[in-house]
């Protein structure tokens, strides 16, 4: 027998938090999250001063056999002026009458909040996992996307979810030396604009920006599919949870004459395979794992990417990818891959042109409208 049973205490949260583990155990390509921050994010977040949340687990026989949480962020409504919800960490093994459950409780849910849309895989914010992917199962995933099992899109469709938006991945190839334009052009925008790059030797010097950076985010991606500006109390949390990771070499923070934050970019040592060796904790030996992918790696992946307004169309990404190209070159790492790109974001995609590359992932938002369904 088929059971659905909402998540109400530590134990089932740390169930819930831990079913992907056993869905994905024999799949090479899947990565895991460490489960202290799935945790974190899931019961100690401070979105939840803006969202509803609700988590449920399926279980046949007394075993799990698929998640879901819904989400209804007020602040998503309240910008968009719509009346939405969103689904996320849904995972479930290749049944149909599994998923058709799990959607039709996350979707009943929705309904009794008198919510006449719902879309996802989203999180609680944008810096959480989102977008099932849809092509480039046999990839390897990464720390900050979601990998899913190829049998899901179709158990999405048939479920009556139809595509929203898509992102774009592409893995970027270094052309092994600076180009000389790189250099020279960098060059002239920092003296045409008065800006220079902030160098630092640790995070912790990182950190007196952090509230600067996330707000430059908000604004540069206010206009985006989706996208929930932060909080303070949010900056703060994904302050302490990330800016630990940070290897400063990969951080391309530019400055104005003023001090002032103007641009931001963020790349990493990909911690896939590392991840993948601490299954999801950081002891006994997990922060040795990450400890050496920081340190030494093959791969990089691109994060963020931000510019104010007015700095779009100047030529300051050049800054920003010169800083990036040089440490990738210093440790000896070849290839990078992008964070997802919504494939209408044509600005973001022209910052790649001039490098080999090839789109490998392709991930997709699905909706649903839910007026007048039961």
């Amino acid at each position: 027998m088929l059971e659905i049973s909402e998540v109400t205490t530590p134990g089932e949260l740390r169930a819930f938090v831990k079913f992907p583990f056993q869905l994905y155990r024999d799949n090479r390509y899947w990565v895991p999250p460490l489960i202290r921050d799935e945790i974190m994010t899931l019961d100690k977040n401070p979105a939840f001063e803006h969202c509803l949340k609700k988590y449920w687990l399926a279980r046949r026989d007394g075993q799990i056999v698929g998640r879901i949480a819904g989400i209804i962020n007020h602040a998503e409504n309240k910008k968009f002026g719509g009346s939405t919800a969103r689904f996320g960490w849904i995972d479930f093994i290749d049944d149909r009458q599994v998923s058709a459950r799990l959607f039709q409780t996350v979707e009943t849910w929705a309904r009794e909040h008198a919510t006449q849309h719902i879309h996802g895989p989203l999180g609680f914010s944008d810096f959480d996992k989102e977008g099932l992917l849809v092509e480039g199962f046999e990839e390897m995933g990464t720390f900050a996307t979601i990998y899913n099992h190829a049998y899901y899109p179709e158990h999405f469709e048939a479920c009556g979810y139809r595509k929203s938006a898509d992102w774009l991945e592409y893995e970027i190839f270094s052309p092994g030396k600076i180009p000389p334009r790189f250099a020279e052009f960098s060059r002239k925008v920092q003296e045409r604009y008065g800006l220079r790059q902030l160098e630092v030797k640790r995070a912790s010097e990182l950190r007196p920006y952090a509230r600067e950076i996330f707000q430059l985010v908000n604004d540069a991606y206010s206009h985006l599919y989706g996208f929930v500006e932060l909080t303070d109390k949010q900056i703060e949390f994904y302050t302490e949870q990330y800016f630990g990771y940070v290897n400063p070499d990969f951080v391309s923070t530019i400055l104005n004459q003023q001090n002032e934050v103007v641009a931001f970019g963020l790349t990493m040592p990909s911690l896939s395979l590392a991840l993948r060796k601490a299954q999801g904790r950081l002891l006994p030996f997990g922060f040795w794992h990450l400890y050496r992918a920081l340190q030494k790696n093959n791969r990089a992946d691109f994060y963020i990417i931000a510019l104010r307004k007015e700095f779009r169309s100047k030529g300051v990404h050049i800054m920003i990818l010169e800083k990036i190209l040089t440490t990738c070159l210093k440790y000896g790492i070849p290839t990078a891959e992008t964070n997802p790109e919504l494939e209408t974001n044509l600005q973001v995609q022209l910052i790649w042109k001039g490098f080999e590359r090839r789109q490998h992932k392709r991930r997709r938002c699905y909706s649903k409208e839910l007026t007048g369904l039961e």
